[in-house]
């Protein structure tokens, strides 16, 4: 049985993945969570053989007086990584705190199924050298780079042309400008399609998460941004394709159910059968638009960081997450968000041309670019 480890266990991917384990043939040594100590004891009782590591908080044996929590705080949680054997560690921790949890895992020389895109976003170029140092693997669990990482594998790489990222636009693609700005977060918090975590479903919303994922494709499969698209598809059906350099298209399509790339992660390179629904066609209708760049900002804007330097995907990134934050507490606006976004990384601090950078500098990096986010109105603290 491979050995799994399941990095962020109380969130939305952690409980998919859940999912696929329980009807599966593995062996769970790990389970973290960030803050949800009873979601840990409940999963002890399950898999009474697994580690437990709670990141956000540090040991209190009048916390825990049955001592059923084996690491805490974020030292302990990358010890748990580099100790607990894990054939496959699948990465689910929301935000820019899943990378150093990835760079453990590759360390420790697991196969990385990976959902944090923060991983990539801001380090893609030290994760991937070290993914080859350490002669590692690392899956997409994304639905979007999952479809991608199969088609590649499909067709390969050298015949690829253009990736074409779909979207489901969110709750507000049909909003006008005047109406995004009356937005609250409960109305964002609720997505057509998909069921995520907050921060991912504001995302979502704004279009960040698109343009997050069209980062993480160029730094990933080796792309230039000119060659990644991004369409609205509101079904959510197609989870990405390619375009060959004979011009024809390849798509992945199945139900918006992200236990579909977690069972692909887990068991590749076979591709066994799975007892999750199946897609069936009848009935269906695909429709497909060119998103609205004025309306939604956050997805140029992501160009514009992949483009100017290998930091600004690392600023892009904070600076979103500081102002979805901000949103989510409503001390901003809906249309802040991108504002906020987008003064932090005309910012003359950043360097334009800078080499690669290092773990030390990507952390340097995210803490001033989140203070910066913070700074740009007095009030979001």
């Amino acid at each position: 049985m491979k050995k799994i480890a399941v990095l962020g266990a109380s969130g939305s991917i952690g409980k998919s993945a859940l999912d696929v384990l329980r009807n599966g043939d593995f062996d769970p040594v790990l389970f973290s969570a960030h803050t949800d100590y009873n979601a840990l004891l409940k999963l002890k009782v399950e898999f009474p053989g697994a580690s437990l590591a709670l990141s956000g908080a540090s040991q209190d044996p009048c916390a825990d007086p049955g001592g059923k929590i084996n690491f805490y705080g974020r030292r302990g949680l990358l010890d748990a990584i580099t100790g607990c054997g894990a054939d496959i560690i699948i990465n689910g921790i929301s935000g820019a705190a899943g990378l150093e949890p990835s760079i453990a895992a590759l360390n420790a020389g697991s196969v990385l199924a990976l959902a944090n895109k923060e991983t990539i976003v801001m380090a893609g170029p030290l994760v991937l050298g070290l993914e080859k140092e350490k002669n590692a693997k690392i899956i997409p669990v994304d639905s979007e780079h999952s479809a991608i990482f199969n088609l590649i594998n499909a067709f390969g790489k050298e015949n690829i042309d253009e990736i074409i990222l779909t979207a489901s636009g969110g709750p507000f693609r049909d909003l006008s400008s005047e109406e995004l700005a009356n937005v609250t977060p409960d109305m964002a918090l609720s997505h057509p399609t998909w069921n995520m975590g907050p921060k991912i479903t504001i995302d979502s919303a704004t279009l960040a998460n698109k343009g997050l994922e069209v980062i993480e494709a160029s730094r990933l499969f080796g792309l230039a941004p000119e060659k990644i698209r991004v369409i609205i598809h509101p079904q959510s059906i197609i989870h990405s394709m390619v375009r060959l350099k004979d011009g024809m298209i390849y798509a992945q399509m199945s139900k918006p159910d992200m236990r579909n790339p977690i069972h692909n992660a887990l068991y590749w390179p076979e591709i066994l059968p799975s007892s999750f629904d199946v897609l069936e066609l009848e009935g269906s209708t695909l429709s497909f638009f060119k998103p609205d760049s004025t309306r939604f900002p956050m997805l140029p804007l992501a160009y514009t960081a992949l483009e100017k330097s290998p930091l600004h995907p690392v600023i892009y990134n904070a600076a979103n997450e500081t102002a979805v934050k901000a949103f989510l507490e409503k001390r901003i606006s809906f249309l802040e968000i991108p504002r906020i976004v987008g003064y932090v990384l005309k910012s003359k601090e950043w360097p334009e041309n800078c080499r690669e950078p290092d773990l030390e500098e990507i952390l340097y990096t995210d803490k001033k670019a989140g203070e910066m986010a913070r700074q740009y109105r007095s009030d979001i603290c």
